[in-house]
This record gives structure tokens, C-alpha cells and sequence, in this order.
């Protein structure tokens, strides 16, 4: 599960700063909508997307109210799901641990 939110994280972040970056600047630049009416729906599919999975991850996570709604109100924001994706996707027994070397 937090697996799937981490790729559905990254997906909805890169989708947004395609519909930012190229689809918009086409559609009043180039007067071209061909990009915002492929990367508006992909793009709002991938934001509910991630929305749902905040709540279903929270428990796994160990979250609590603030951390969820900050990662849910993440998804307004084109690169904060890139963070959350970074650190806060730990589960909370790997959280603070060191990473183990194999010799």
C-alpha cells in the first residue's frame, strides 16, 4: 500500500507540473488545448488519487491528524508531493533506525 501511495505521490507531482509547465503555457501561449485536455483528466484522476491514498496510508504510517492533512493539502501544491513522497513514507519502525549494512 505505501508503495502504491509513494508512485501515485511522484505521478500526481510530475502531472501537475505538466499541466503548469506545458499544457497551460500551450493553451493561452499557442492557443493550443490539446495539452490541458489530455493532462487536465490525468491529472485530476492522479489528485484524487493521492488525496485517497493520504487516508489510507495514515495508519500504516503512523500519522496523525496534523501530518495527514498537511500531506493531503499537499496535493494543492506542484512539487510538496515530491517531499512527502521523500519523508514522510517511512513506516514509523523504520522512521528514526539507521540503515542496516550487509557485510
Amino acid at each position: 500500500m505505501i508503495r502504491v501511495f509513494r508512485v501515485v505521490s511522484i505521478a500526481e507531482a510530475v502531472s501537475f507540473l505538466a499541466l503548469l509547465l506545458i499544457a497551460m503555457p500551450l493553451k493561452y501561449g499557442a492557443d493550443a488545448e490539446v495539452g490541458v485536455q489530455l493532462a487536465g483528466p490525468i491529472h485530476g484522476v492522479l489528485f484524487m488519487a493521492y488525496v485517497g491514498m493520504v487516508f489510507l496510508v495514515r495508519d500504516p504510517l503512523g500519522w496523525d491528524l496534523k501530518r495527514t492533512v498537511l500531506a493531503a493539502a499537499a496535493a494543492v501544491l506542484p512539487v510538496a508531493p515530491f517531499f512527502v513522497e521523500r519523508h514522510w513514507t517511512r513506516p514509523p519502525h523504520t522512521a528514526g533506525a539507521p540503515a542496516s549494512s550487509t557485510p
